[in-house]
């Protein structure tokens, strides 16, 4: 191989060398030339193809698949992913693809996600970021430089449909926090015409991956007014720590129910970030990110394991708290006010109404391999006070209360020992 580069530099060198000034030359000349620039080229291509094989040149994109299956084949993508259902661990894996994902900022976290959740076979990807992938990226998984100047929306869909080309991808270069941006993003949300028959909005869950707390608060705004169940991630500016968490409006806080510390307390966003100053960021700790984030999509929409409500992560300890926080009655946002309302009066008495119906059909202990029973304790004392013929106790029964010796024969006990002291001391 390291022949067949050096044979292609050298083609290159004569291409170069060729290229001088036509205009001191003939037409006959100048044909000759064409002529032989085109031999090159022809040879570079028959060289590229050695080197990496016939047919190569261009992105090789398998067909799709239209049903998963468990078939254990070298050309299955879904036989590692379908083995969760045989192994017991999802009752129906396959029902993924009937779900929609949409995934706002397609950064260090946000790329990651959406490339895992799509090796996942997820059915309908919703993408949406304004920027442009820049050599600055390079530090993070995902883009490549061949992507430098594409919107990193373009770059995902050119990247992901490649991965797998079953999954339904959707971009939106916008920017949410924008008038109409924000209308598109409600309206795409809005729209059923992957599943017309879904209840609720378009979606299945709204993955925030943005980088500030303005557009956090735009998804928040967004899905406290649909009653659409979102997940928050987010990185630390030293790279060295991060977290997610799980919204439901009217169940858990929403993002103003508590929000940050630095928002809190009056501090303008726009004036923390500083010219020529960039926060620090870590590959290794976007990827732990991202990675909690998908586990907890899954398991939310495949109904396996606990759904995390937050879970931190911190990076320099190894440290993952986890916490519940319940929403603010006194939280300034209207939307979230009217979903906690729909959550205390329609939502809350239905689940308790369930739980009681399991407690009361809840079988305790339904497999008793070693036939072990409860008997009452008079019966127990009766059945041990029973033993078989020629056999007696040599200590006193524990559950037999004995009455303590007072008196005279208390007396008479004490005597005959201290006699029986004399007599040993006599000897």
């Amino acid at each position: 191989m390291e022949t067949e580069v050096k044979l292609l530099l050298s083609d290159l060198e004569t291409i170069k060398d060729s290229l001088v000034d036509a205009s001191h030359r003939t037409s006959i000349d100048r044909r000759v030339i064409a002529v032989h620039f085109l031999l090159i080229i022809l040879m570079i291509q028959e060289r590229l193809e050695k080197i990496y094989g016939t047919g190569k040149l261009a992105n090789a994109q398998r067909s799709k698949i239209k049903d998963m299956s468990a078939e254990v084949v070298d050309s299955n993508p879904y036989s590692r992913l379908m083995a969760l259902q045989r192994m017991g661990i999802v009752a129906n894996y396959e029902r993924i693809r009937e779900y929609s994902v949409a995934i706002v900022g397609i950064g260090g976290v946000g790329s990651v996600t959406a490339e895992m959740l799509t090796r996942c076979g997820i059915g309908r990807l919703l993408l949406y970021d304004y920027d442009k992938v820049e050599l600055a990226n390079m530090n993070r998984l995902f883009f490549h430089p061949g992507q430098v100047g594409m919107t990193k929306t373009d770059a995902a869909v050119q990247t992901l449909s490649d991965i797998n080309p079953d999954v339904v991808l959707e971009s939106y270069t916008l920017n949410i926090t924008t008038v109409s941006g924000f209308e598109t993003f409600m309206s795409s949300l809005k729209n059923k015409s992957f599943r017309p028959d879904k209840e609720g909005s378009g979606v299945d869950l709204v993955l925030s991956c943005v980088d500030n707390y303005e557009a956090r608060m735009v998804v928040n705004q967004a899905c406290n007014e649909l009653g659409q169940t979102w997940m928050e991630s987010g990185v630390s500016e030293n790279a060295v720590s991060g977290h997610i968490q799980l919204l439901i409006p009217g169940e858990t806080a929403c993002f103003a129910c508590a929000p940050p510390l630095v928002v809190a307390s009056g501090v303008d966003e726009g004036t923390l970030k500083r010219e020529g100053v960039c926060a620090a960021s870590l590959p290794t700790t976007m990827g732990v990110i991202a990675g909690l984030l998908v586990q907890n999509t899954l398991k939310y929409l495949l109904k396996f394991g606990k759904v995390t409500p937050y879970l931190g992560y911190n990076a320099l300890k190894d440290f993952f708290p986890s916490m519940e926080m319940k929403p603010n009655p006194q939280c300034w946002n209207g939307a979230c006010l009217e979903r906690q309302k729909e959550f205390a009066v329609v939502v809350r008495p239905v689940r308790r109404a369930e739980e009681e119906v399991e407690e009361e059909t809840e079988c305790l202990h339904a497999d008793n391999e070693w036939n072990i029973s409860v008997v009452d304790d008079s019966q127990h004392s009766n059945a041990s006070s029973c033993l078989p013929e020629g056999l007696v106790r040599e200590l006193p029964d524990a559950d037999e209360y004995r009455e303590p010796v007072f008196g005279s024969e208390a007396t008479d006990d004490l005597e005959d020992l201290k006699r029986q002291l004399e007599a040993l001391q006599a000897e």
